[in-house]
């Protein structure tokens, strides 16, 4: 059913992210999604290429998260997240704890990833301050992107997601990203420079000192760029350099997590793992707000046992970390998974999604493709300015009928792990017509 959209200006809200004169004057609303498909207001029929923002692999409006969270709020709205809690909060750190990796078994719950990895910061701050050092800097990579919080920009490489803003935190060393010119068309890790890129964090340690670097933060698939996958020898590099020098090895997983490249987590899949992992998105299958931190015994033990006996060992939390409904939803959504062998789905599928998605490099428009598991990245050749062509991309993607998130000139192909081979067909199909139409 199309929705009439005339009484309503549009004006008030602020969109983000978004080219909102430009969206005001041709809107594209969505109006009800279920499994792989959404409906747009003048009803016609979108497929979900993006899984959302990466962040709805069990289709959306599935029945059993909205049975879970509905049966939930008829009970229990809101607990005060400080001082007390409910059931439901420790059900899903339990659930969560028995999926991470062994030593990772402690998880803090906030609203999105952005708020995942500041609290991830404060995390690596209150853990050197409990051991006596002085480690005040962080490391990150260009073309990161870790959310829109001070803490996530200050680490972003995104250089659109940092010039408005110069106010962000002091000693950020970035390493260099590890897209390579030379190596188009990859699927999965690409074979050379993997140590070699990875040495950068030794170099920013020859230079300022181990001793005052606190962290790095890595996603291990830097996914909003445009999915850049790690080289081999890559992350293992970055883990044997962290455990040398005492600093804290970050993986941002709020893309990767929950089977999205395979596996449960990157750090399954790649057999490297972390001290600290951050994760949302999939967590509630996108349907309520979450994310949380999970961290390794010995650091949550270190913070904890710091503080005199009574006192509150860590100042911070959000009102609304571990949401009663939010819990309900990540149960629900991991539950799903689990019960539904969603991610074997997914795995199993990957090869011809895979094979249709780099099917498209024989568009003159398509400069480079790049994917792993149930992710892939199409970068087209930059237009009359970089990411003209993108954002118009997308936005005729929408009225042929799919939804596909671009960053620049780079979409992001996330299908559902519902998905069967014929809805590959029909993403590859549509892209394929409106690269055409672009030409």
């Amino acid at each position: 059913m199309a929705y009439d959209h005339s009484t309503n200006s549009l004006e008030e809200y602020w969109i983000p992210f978004t080219d909102n004169k430009g969206f005001k004057a041709d809107p594209r609303l969505i109006v009800s999604g279920s499994g792989n498909y959404m409906t747009n207001h003048q009803g016609g029929r979108v497929i979900d290429g993006s899984s959302g923002l990466f962040c709805s692999p069990a289709g959306h409006a599935h029945p059993k998260i909205v049975e879970a969270v509905h049966e939930t709020m008829k009970e229990l709205t809101y607990v005060a997240a400080f001082g007390t809690s409910h059931p439901l909060s420790f059900a899903l750190a339990s659930k969560l704890a028995g999926i991470l990796p062994e030593e990772i078994n402690h998880v803090f719950f906030v609203n999105s990833g952005s708020e995942a990895i500041d609290t991830a910061l404060k995390m690596v701050m209150a853990y050197h301050a409990a051991n006596g050092q002085d480690r005040h800097r962080f490391v990150s990579r260009e073309r990161a992107y870790h959310g829109v919080n001070i803490g996530g920009v200050s680490l972003s490489g995104l250089m659109n997601n940092r010039k408005t803003f110069p106010s962000v935190m002091p000693n950020i060393v970035m390493m260099r990203h590890t897209w390579d010119e030379a190596e188009l068309f990859v699927q999965g890790q690409p074979e050379g420079r993997g140590v070699e890129l990875a040495n950068d964090l030794q170099r920013a340690v020859d230079t300022f000192g181990g001793q005052t670097i606190a962290a790095c933060f890595v996603e291990p698939v830097a996914g909003s760029t445009g999915v850049l996958n790690p080289p081999k020898g890559y992350l293992e590099r970055l883990r044997e350099i962290c455990d040398a020098e005492g600093i804290l090895l970050v993986f941002d997983e709020v893309i990767t997590g929950f089977g999205r490249i395979g596996g449960k987590f990157a750090a399954d899949v790649f057999g490297v793992t972390p001290d600290i992992m951050t994760m949302a998105k999939a967590l509630t299958n996108g349907s309520i707000p979450m994310g949380a931190v999970a961290v390794k015994d010995s650091i949550y033990e270190v913070i904890t046992d710091s503080a005199a006996p009574g006192a509150i060992e860590f100042f911070h939390g959000y009102t609304y970390s571990g949401h009663p409904a939010a819990c309900a939803a990540g149960l629900a959504s991991l539950s799903l998974y689990e019960e539904d062998g969603l991610l074997e789905q997914a795995a199993a599928l990957s090869p011809y999604f895979l094979e249709a998605a780099f099917s498209l490099r024989d568009h003159p428009l398509v400069k480079d493709i790049r994917g792993i598991g149930s992710l892939v990245g199409v970068e087209l050749h930059a237009g009359a300015a970089p990411g003209a062509r993108g954002g118009q991309c997308q936005k005729d993607l929408f009225w042929n009928g799919m939804h596909v998130k671009f960053t620049g000139d780079a979409g992001i192909l996330a299908p559902m792990f519902i998905a069967e081979k014929s809805h590959i067909d029909e993403m590859i199909g549509k892209l394929r017509l409106t690269l055409d139409g672009l030409s």
